[in-house]
């Protein structure tokens, strides 16, 4: 996992940072995650720098790296929307977590709060039971604290990520 810079963020969004870190150091087989708005947008990546590689890829017209965390927050967020929607058909109440089960990996999904969701992308040999009660604890950690302010500056510190990255490439959009 790339540390991503705090440098200039406040304490709330440090702390985020940090619970982000400990759960992809903490829980084996975890290979991504990402938090993401409830309007799609990502917030929190625990590979900051493959989101540079995703935006190189897009600019020099490559299919992009697989499981870049701007490629896992797009899938979180339609499976988010997906899982919804089908509640409301359902008259079944609010999604609280989705969990994909694939041949060579697992995609999780879970409710933190006003919509906004924590994706996990794992292995084919993690062990699913222990990943679900990680993300479990990182929500109950970190629903409260992601308030429409932090969100507000993850966001901004995710944009300024992304122009600090096509500035040292020489990119431009």
């Amino acid at each position: 996992m790339t540390a991503p810079s705090t440098f200039g963020l406040s304490s709330e969004a440090r702390n985020l940072h940090w619970l982000l870190t400990n759960l992809v150091e903490e829980v084996p087989g975890i290979q991504s995650v990402a938090v993401v708005s409830s309007d799609g947008l990502l917030l929190l990546s625990s590979d900051p720098g493959r989101n540079t590689e995703a935006r190189e890829a897009l600019e020099t017209k490559r299919t992009g790296p697989r499981g870049s965390a701007a490629d896992l927050a797009t899938i979180v967020s339609g499976i988010g929307s997906l899982t919804v929607g089908a509640a409301k058909l359902m008259d079944s109440g609010p999604v609280k977590h989705t969990m994909v089960a694939m041949d060579e990996g697992s995609l999780f999904v879970m409710s933190i709060s006003d919509g906004s969701l924590l994706g996990v992308h794992g292995s084919a040999d993690c062990d699913m039971s222990v990943v679900a009660y990680h993300m479990a604890l990182f929500v109950g950690r970190a629903g409260h604290a992601l308030t429409p302010e932090l969100r507000s500056e993850l966001r901004k510190s995710i944009e300024s990520e992304e122009s600090e990255g096509s500035e040292s490439t020489g990119s431009t959009r």
